[in-house]
């Protein structure tokens, strides 16, 4: 099969390469799909797309007018495609359906950490030479409520590590998790009572319509003033403008974000010679108790691994099956 990769990024090329095993010919670029730039999709079986490529309706037609029969996701989250319109026109979709859930869920708590115990700001005092304390004042994350928005895999992986941290867990999932209910002491409760008791809540649900701007005016209200605000799962479940009202009026604590609700003309490029014009995005990013990394959560060897694998099996597949078992279109 010829497959043209989109969105491809130095690192995890090689981890695609070697998981094909010679089997497809794929070609590389790290062009973003686009109106702009689908009409290199000509003459390729399949396309494999990022987080950051659009596949909207209008781009998911012209790859259809160009042979494309097949969209290889490498990500779990599928809102950058126009499903509907692909399974109208026949053109298979599948994505990576779980990875290690731990790469991100690891990065929540490494975002937690950070922000409670002023990790950033603690490295910039001590690189001018000011060793007092006064601005650095976090709290035991022992005995205190942790809020999981999402009980999936990486959810789960989250609250077991919180868990062992000798937290109390309170989650909030349209489907309860039995395995982990089993494993671990934990309540399922509505948003709002969440919101209300959680010292922490960190978000690991896929954004869908119903999840968009779940977290907005009304939720950060019902917060505590001292919570910690965790997102690592997808930017439009977050209501920016109203997270930055939050933030400037005290409304919550801190927030740590790996994703942001309008990163794609920003995140995985480098911005060093073009500055950002995104206002709100800067404003965010200037407050000390904000942390944004960059759309990373899933940046360990074990997860490029899994994607990579499933990317290709999910090509195997088709190529040799007609129908893969990841298939969402």
């Amino acid at each position: 099969m010829k497959v043209l990769v989109y969105s491809i990024l130095g690192f995890d090329r090689p981890f695609l390469e070697r998981a094909a095993h010679g089997n497809h010919e794929f070609v590389f670029t790290e062009q973003t799909l686009n109106e702009n730039t689908v009409n290199l999709a000509k003459g390729f079986d399949a396309v494999s797309l990022f987080t950051s490529d659009d596949a909207s309706e209008t781009i998911v037609e012209k790859l259809y007018s160009y042979g494309v029969k097949y969209i290889a996701l490498r990500s779990v989250g599928y809102d950058h495609v126009d499903l509907a319109r692909a399974k109208s026109l026949g053109i298979k979709v599948a994505n990576v359906p779980e990875y290690s859930p731990y790469a991100i869920a690891e990065l929540a708590v490494a975002l937690l950490m950070a922000l409670n115990r002023k990790l950033v700001l603690g490295q910039t005092l001590m690189q001018i030479g000011d060793y007092r304390l006064d601005h650095l004042v976090g709290f035991d994350l022992h005995g205190k409520t942790i809020g999981i928005v999402g009980t999936g895999k990486i959810g789960a992986a989250f609250a077991r590590i919180m868990h062992g941290f000798g937290c109390k867990i309170l989650a909030f999932d349209k489907q309860e998790n039995k395995e982990l209910m089993s494993a671990i002491p934990i309540s399922y409760v509505s948003i709002e009572d969440l919101c209300a008791n959680s010292d922490v809540i960190s978000v690991h649900y896929l954004l869908n319509g119903t999840t968009n701007h779940l977290f907005n005016k009304t939720t950060f209200l019902q917060m505590k003033k001292e919570v910690i605000f965790i997102n690592t799962a997808r930017g439009g479940i977050v209501n920016t403008e109203d997270l930055l009202d939050a933030i400037e009026n005290k409304m919550i604590g801190a927030a740590g974000l790996d994703v942001y609700e309008k990163e794609k003309p920003i995140f995985f490029q480098d911005h060093t010679d073009t500055p950002i014009k995104d206002s709100l995005f800067l404003k965010l990013r200037s407050y000390p108790n904000v942390m944004i990394t960059g759309h990373q959560g899933f940046l360990t060897t074990e997860a490029l691994e899994g994607i990579a694998h499933t990317t290709v099996a999910n090509l195997n597949a088709w190529a040799y099956k007609g129908i893969s078992e990841n298939e969402i279109s």
